[in-house]
């Protein structure tokens, strides 16, 4: 059986708008440059705004899951932990506008805290 051209072209305009994402980091993105990472010690974290110029990189969202009832539950330290892994990995200097979650289970762990920040490159 035979389609008509028209009809193919029709699919595959319908096939080119619907996409899947799936991530962390929000915001803009860096555009057309590959970020440098940067070591994540270096990230500062803080829970107010920037205090000088800046860029936005994006919006961080992070949770950190303890796998047994054993281990200890997670901290903060923990949340900032990951924060600047992320960071790190987008070229930021800092995580700021910091916020965390509370301690609870889930299906799937015996214990979460999540985190939320938003990266920014100083200028």
């Amino acid at each position: 059986m035979k389609r008509p051209a028209a009809f193919l072209f029709f699919l595959f305009s319908l096939s080119g708008c619907s996409s899947y994402s799936y991530g962390t980091v929000s915001g803009n993105q860096l555009a057309a440059v590959a970020p440098v990472a940067k070591n994540p010690s270096s990230i500062e974290i803080s829970e107010l705004g920037p205090n000088r110029p800046h860029s936005v990189l994006g919006d961080l969202d992070v949770t950190v899951n303890k796998t047994t009832v054993f281990n200890n539950d997670p901290t903060r330290s923990d949340i900032d932990s990951a924060l600047r892994e992320k960071a790190a990995a987008l070229g930021a200097d800092a995580v700021v506008l910091v916020r965390y979650g509370t301690v609870g289970i889930s299906a799937l762990s015996w214990g979460s805290l999540s985190g939320k920040g938003r990266a920014v490159a100083y200028t």
